[in-house]
C-alpha cells in the first residue's frame, strides 16, 4: 500500500489566539475534500484549545510545536505530553532547527521528547538536517544519519508507525531557498535506507518522510513527486489558508 502524503503546518510563533481559530477554519474548509491526504495544524500552545475545537471532528487534525520530556514537575514554562494529549493534539513536532539554534535542543533530549511522545500514544515527527556549512563541507549524510539515529535510539518497530521523520535543511528553512527535488530525494532516499537499518525494509517503506524547507504551492507538485518525499512540514505558507490548501492538493494529486 502507498503511503498516505502528511501535510502539517507550523506557525512557528505567529497568530494571536483569534487570527489562529479564523486560519483554522478556512484550513479545514479549504482542505476537506483532499482525504487521501493526512493533514495537521501545529498553531503555538497558548491557541492548542481554541484551535482544537475549530478542527474538532474535521479532516485537519490537531499538532504542537514542542513537548517536554518530563509528564510533570516544576519545570516553569514547560508543557508536557499528557497535558497537549488532553487538548486533543495528535502529533508533536520534536528537534526543528530553531529549538537546536535557539534553544539548546541535542540529539539526546530530542530523543527523550520523542519516548514521552510514545508513551501518551502520540505521534512525533522528529526533524532532521543540515546547515549550509554542513552540506558545503560534504557531510549532510553524516549529520541527517547522527539526527535519525539519535532521534530513534530506543524507538523499536513495534512503534514505528507513530514515527514521521521531517527532512528540513537548515539553509532553505524562512529562507525562501529550496533543496531541488533531486537534492531532497537523495537525502529522503539515504534516511529511508538508513530507517531499514534501524528497523527492517518492510518497516522503513511504510515510515513517511516529510520534506520542510520552503516548501510552497509554486514548487509542491515537484517536491511530491519524487518517490521519498511523503509529505511536507510547512513554516510560512501554512500561514495563508490558500497556500496551504495548495500544497495539500498537490499532495493529493500525486497520489490520485
Amino acid at each position: 500500500m502507498a503511503r498516505k502524503p502528511f501535510i502539517c503546518g507550523n506557525w512557528k510563533m505567529n497568530t494571536t489566539v483569534r487570527e489562529g481559530a479564523t486560519l483554522a477554519v478556512d484550513v479545514a474548509r479549504l482542505c476537506a475534500r483532499h482525504r487521501s491526504v493526512e493533514v495537521a495544524a501545529a498553531p503555538p500552545f497558548t491557541h492548542l484549545e481554541a484551535v482544537g475545537k475549530r478542527l474538532e471532528d474535521g479532516p485537519v487534525q490537531l499538532a504542537a510545536q514542542n513537548v517536554h520530556f518530563e509528564a510533570k514537575g516544576a519545570f516553569t514554562g514547560e508543557v508536557s505530553a499528557p497535558m497537549l494529549k488532553s487538548l486533543g493534539v495528535k502529533h508533536v513536532i520534536v528537534g526543528h532547527s530553531e529549538r537546536r539554534q535557539f534553544f539548546g535542543e541535542t540529539d539526546e533530549t530530542v530523543n527523550r521528547r520523542v519516548q514521552a511522545i510514545l508513551g501518551e500514544g502520540l505521534s512525533a515527527i522528529a526533524c532532521v538536517g543540515e546547515t549550509l556549512d554542513e552540506r558545503e563541507a560534504g557531510t549532510t549524510l553524516e549529520v541527517v544519519e547522527r539526527q535519525v539515529r539519535g532521534a530513534l535510539a530506543g524507538v523499536g518497530t513495534d512503534q514505528a508507525g507513530a514515527i514521521t521523520i521531517a527532512y528540513e535543511p537548515v539553509w532553505a528553512i524562512g529562507t525562501g531557498r529550496t533543496a531541488t527535488p533531486e537534492q531532497a530525494q537523495d537525502v529522503h532516499a539515504a534516511i529511508r535506507g538508513l530507517l531499514a537499518e534501524i528497523w527492517d525494509r518492510p518497516t522503513a517503506e511504510d515510515c513517511r518522510i516529510q520534506y520542510g524547507g520552503s516548501m510552497k504551492p509554486e514548487n509542491a507538485a515537484e517536491l511530491l513527486s519524487k518517490p521519498d518525499v511523503d509529505g511536507g512540514l510547512i513554516g510560512g505558507a501554512a500561514l495563508d489558508a490558500e497556500s496551504f490548501a495548495a500544497i495539500v492538493a498537490a499532495a493529493a494529486e500525486s497520489v490520485a
